[in-house]
């Protein structure tokens, strides 16, 4: 009889075998995904980054991990203009699409006003809250 297998946490997780594995697996089936990291930075005059986007882009989707502004520069373009060159060089990648995620105290009505609509929400994500997934083609 076989040794049964063992369940460890781990801290940190072995990343390269577990991530490594899935994307073997991944790019096995649905072929080489092209993965690039993807950052744009608002800097102050002084050279203080006061907000910007992450993501990455993979399989013709611009996957939009990270949006922030630091609060006294919201609503005067900045995230606007962040949002706008980020989804340019996404689709300069080839891109067709974006998609994102956001809670209904963050900001669903500005990636609405770009274009973004929900396909699929989490009601009680945090409790008493909505976290709401969000699209767009590009």
């Amino acid at each position: 009889m076989p040794e049964p297998y063992t369940i460890l946490p781990l801290d940190p997780p072995d990343w390269n075998t577990i991530g490594g594995g899935i994307n073997d697996f991944n790019i096995a089936i649905a072929g080489d995904p092209k993965e690039k990291n993807l950052c744009f930075v608002l800097q102050s005059p002084q050279g203080e980054n006061v907000g910007g986007v992450i993501g990455a882009t993979y399989w013709e989707w611009f996957y939009i991990s990270l949006v922030w502004i630091r609060e006294d520069l919201r609503g005067k373009g900045y995230g606007v203009q962040l949002m706008a060159q980020s989804e340019a060089e996404a689709i300069r990648r080839g891109a067709k699409h974006a998609y994102l995620d956001t809670f209904d105290f963050q900001a669903p009505g500005f990636y609405e006003k770009l274009g973004y609509t929900v396909f699929g929400s989490l009601p009680d994500f945090p409790p008493g809250h909505t976290r709401y997934f969000m699209k767009k083609d590009l």
